[in-house]
């Protein structure tokens, strides 16, 4: 009987197992996702190497020529508008400016003495003028003390022009002390020096470039300058965000926004037609970058 029992439970496993095989959910998971309003982006991706350059790099050179006396900054020094760089032997030109300092001091003193005689002998004349009219002068003094007044009038109108003439030839001492100076133009860091104590640097001449005294950057402002595809140029407007990644920074993206649209293309090879794009680096974290 027990045998039985066995072989009967056995079966209706069996044919349990039959029926679930047969009677299986066989639907796939579907996942619900729910549609949003958004913007669809696209992008223009540049496949060859930019560089990294600053929005402002100037290669200064003194005025004048000379030999090099003192050098304020070294490489990679920071420096604000109007900080000098470098100064040339100057002690001549350091001396015609107090030469005509002093002169223009003279002058003024010379003038303030000329004045002061004019008035008194204003007040002279006045004074035999109206004893004239009174009959206690005679004609004679009267139209002396006027010409003397006249005259030391016209003297003190001199001397007050000699005294601009003086503050004038400051201004050109001055101007010539400062074309041995070298100066930043705008805040930045130098770049590179070209020059030693002692050594003799001339300006460049005219039509013949001569690498520059002092390089200077400014690391305030990075652009990156890249070229991207002509089919892809049309695409590429002004004012557009922009996203740069660079090999040294591969897991970072730093904003941007297109300034500038090459209005032409470059045919380097016959092959490799590309529209030259710059874009401005927005990322407040861009002091990171080297520029070069």
């Amino acid at each position: 009987m027990k045998k039985f029992v066995v072989i009967g439970i056995a079966l209706a496993a069996c044919v349990y197992g039959v029926y679930r095989y047969f009677n299986q959910d066989t639907s796939p998971i579907v996942r619900i996702v729910y549609a949003d309003r958004g913007d669809v982006i696209a992008s223009v991706t540049n496949t060859r190497a930019g560089t990294v350059d600053t929005c402002r790099r100037a290669g200064l050179a003194p005025a004048s020529g000379g030999p090099i006396v003192r050098l304020h900054v070294s490489d990679g020094s920071a420096v604000k508008q109007g900080d000098l760089l470098l100064e040339l032997w100057n002690e001549d030109l350091k001396a015609q400016v107090v030469v005509a300092e002093r002169e223009a001091a003279a002058a003024r003193s010379r003038a303030q003495e000329v004045c002061v005689a004019s008035q008194v002998a204003r007040r002279e004349a006045d004074r035999l003028v109206k004893l004239f009219e009174r009959n206690l002068a005679s004609a004679d003094s009267k139209e002396h003390a006027v010409g003397t007044a006249d005259t030391r009038a016209a003297a003190c109108k001199a001397a007050r022009d000699n005294t601009r003439v003086a503050d004038s030839r400051i201004d050109l001492a001055r101007a010539a002390l400062e074309r041995t100076q070298l100066r930043a133009p705008f805040a930045g860091v130098v770049a590179e020096i070209n020059g030693e104590l002692g050594e003799y640097v001339t300006p460049s001449p005219v039509g013949i470039p001569t690498p520059p005294t002092v390089d200077l950057i400014d690391n305030t402002c990075v652009y990156i300058s890249a070229p991207i595809d002509e089919v892809d140029a049309p695409a590429v407007r002004t004012g557009q965000q922009a996203f740069i990644t660079l090999d040294a920074f591969p897991e970072r993206r730093f904003a941007g926004h297109v300034s500038r649209v090459a209005p032409y293309v470059l045919a380097v090879e016959k092959q490799s037609r590309t529209v030259e794009v710059e874009a401005i680096i927005d990322d407040p974290d861009q002091s990171v970058l080297l520029p070069g």
